[in-house]
């Protein structure tokens, strides 16, 4: 029971990893919100966290909207009275090469993957300041920083930003008390790790000789690794960008 009482916040909370990670949270004693653009998947989440015997409430916000996500910390901190740990994790993914990505493709993969966690930071990062302090954990990604996969130009540049804007945030705020870290996931148990057209099937056939590990994460692999660097066990990992993907960019 990690975090017995503590008010966590997860974005993308509605689905895949941000669900799973929510419902781990929970079962560690968590007060939890969830906070997504849509309400009913994340009413699915609170629904599940309650059925496990855990607390939870939603948000309904786009982080890429500045006031919605100044809205979103200020509702966490009306109903609960602080906002210990932030977990960031909403995003999208969206192909295309370099050369042939359209304007309003590249703008929103920049907007919700980094000025989203960018704006989600400000309004998280001021209330922490104010409280004495917190921890915030952002995902970033395999593919970024660490490795590249042609084809998907938008994804790699924006999660390679929000592994540099994560480690320098970490650098601002760790003498306030406020711990930053990045999780950075390879291919996952979710609809994302598929290819087009590609089955569940396919893609363990695929990752057989593709993947060191020779298989996906399961999300309880992944939330267990965002558990750890958002609890005291943690304590002295700031920066840190921990790299969870069966060793593929080893």
């Amino acid at each position: 029971m990690r975090f017995r009482d503590r008010v966590v916040l997860v974005t993308g909370g509605g689905s895949g990893i941000g669900r799973a990670t929510a419902r781990a949270f929970a079962r560690e004693g968590a007060v939890v919100v969830v906070a997504g653009r849509g309400p009913e998947s994340l009413a699915e989440t609170v629904k599940l966290i309650e059925a496990d015997g855990g607390v939870a409430t939603q948000v309904t916000a786009d982080v890429t909207d500045e006031g919605a996500a100044a809205r979103m910390v200020a509702e966490v901190v009306e109903r609960h009275g602080r906002l210990d740990v932030a977990f960031n994790n909403a995003g999208v993914v969206s192909a295309g090469k370099v050369g042939d990505l359209d304007r309003e493709t590249w703008d929103r993969v920049l907007a919700v993957n980094l000025t989203g966690v960018w704006l989600s930071m400000k309004y998280e990062i001021a209330q922490m300041r104010e409280q004495g302090g917190g921890v915030i954990v952002n995902t970033s990604s395999n593919l970024g920083a660490h490795r590249r996969q042609p084809g998907l130009g938008a994804y790699v540049a924006s999660k390679a930003a929000v592994s540099a804007l994560t480690r320098t945030a970490a650098l601002e705020y760790i003498g306030e008390g406020i711990r930053i870290n990045a999780i950075s996931p390879g291919p996952s148990d979710t609809p994302r790790s598929m290819r087009p057209g590609e089955t569940e099937a396919d893609r363990a056939e695929r990752l057989k000789t593709t993947n060191p590990s020779g298989r996906v994460a399961t999300l309880d692999e992944i939330a267990a690794a965002v558990l750890y660097l958002a609890s005291p066990d943690a304590a002295y990992a700031v920066g840190t960008d921990l790299v969870v993907d069966g060793g593929a960019s080893a």
